[in-house]
């Protein structure tokens, strides 16, 4: 009955996908603007020239599975927005990573069966059923791994891209003191250096300045599309002051101030969670020194 049961449910599956490929349903407005976008996004990475020799042949496979896989993204509308901030402020590409996402999948399919004939050899398991779940284990939990780990790096790097605007907010407010204006404060600060925060911020300004967007809603965009909510909040603040001077000075300062005091709470509560995991650390260590001292008496007394 097992057996039947998963036959008549891949069957209804497959069945189920054939009807839709073939019969697919009205996509709704969300989607549809969606799938513009992933057409046009499509047509801007296929312009771009992919490198020839034989040690590409997995960027090729990439670039041709990356693309389409956007396209059914689209099409189903699935927008990912968290994910999409994070691949941005990683500077990755979307259709690439969801390329890895499908090879890591299929390798999962072929992982399973690995394991599931070293338990034959073992003869842990003589089930057939052993190697089919243990492939859709791992084909779901490779898919999943890419954005584990893109969550965890792109945390790490908006950490010290707020880092950078909190100083960034200081070097404006200097020159402003200075005299010179805000649109040429922002500027001006941002060209100070060339680390990857400030050329992504001084990277907005000249866009804003060549498209005729104020600079302060070009920040706000990019902080949509980093997922940082400073310069979301930046913006909107230098949006309602950006004509006095002096109060756009205070803010800014008061900004850069409280930024600071986010991040020493945020660095004095990662100490504190660091030492109280040594203190525990060192509790199990004394409590495995103690069982040891204490051990062989013990089996002495009960062998009494």
């Amino acid at each position: 009955m097992i057996y039947q049961a998963l036959a008549g449910a891949a069957l209804g599956l497959g069945l189920f996908l054939l009807v839709r490929a073939v019969f697919p349903g009205r996509p709704g407005a969300a989607a549809t603007v969606a799938q513009i976008d992933a057409l046009r996004s499509r047509g801007q990475y296929m312009a771009a020239s992919v490198p020839d020799g034989q040690g590409e042949r997995g960027s090729r496979l990439r670039a041709a599975i990356g693309p389409r896989v956007a396209e059914f993204y689209a099409r189903m509308g699935w927008q990912q927005r968290s994910l999409r901030a994070d691949l941005a402020i990683l500077d990755r590409g979307w259709e690439g990573f969801l390329a890895t996402k499908v090879l890591l999948s299929v390798s999962g399919l072929l992982f399973g069966p690995l394991i599931a004939s070293g338990l034959w050899l073992t003869g842990l398991s003589r089930s057939l059923l052993v190697p089919v779940w243990l492939s859709l284990a791992c084909m779901a939990l490779f898919f999943f791994l890419p954005d584990l780990e893109i969550r965890n790096n792109a945390q790490e790097k908006r950490k010290d891209f707020r880092r950078v605007v909190g100083a960034y907010l200081d070097l404006v407010a200097m020159n402003l003191a200075g005299g010179r204006g805000l649109p040429e404060a922002l500027m001006a600060a941002a060209e100070l250096s060339d680390g990857w925060a400030l050329r992504r911020i001084r990277d907005a300004l000249t866009d804003a300045r060549l498209t005729g967007v104020s600079q302060w809603v070009a920040l706000g965009r990019l902080g949509d599309r980093l997922n940082v909510d400073e310069l979301k909040d930046l913006s909107a603040a230098l949006g309602l002051v950006a004509d006095d001077g002096a109060k756009v000075r205070q803010s800014l300062a008061a900004r850069a101030e409280t930024m600071r005091h986010r991040e020493m709470a945020e660095i004095e509560g990662q100490a504190g969670a660091q030492s109280q995991s040594m203190l525990v650390a060192q509790l199990l260590l004394c409590a495995a020194f103690l069982i040891f001292l204490t051990f062989p008496a013990v089996m002495r007394v009960l062998q009494w």
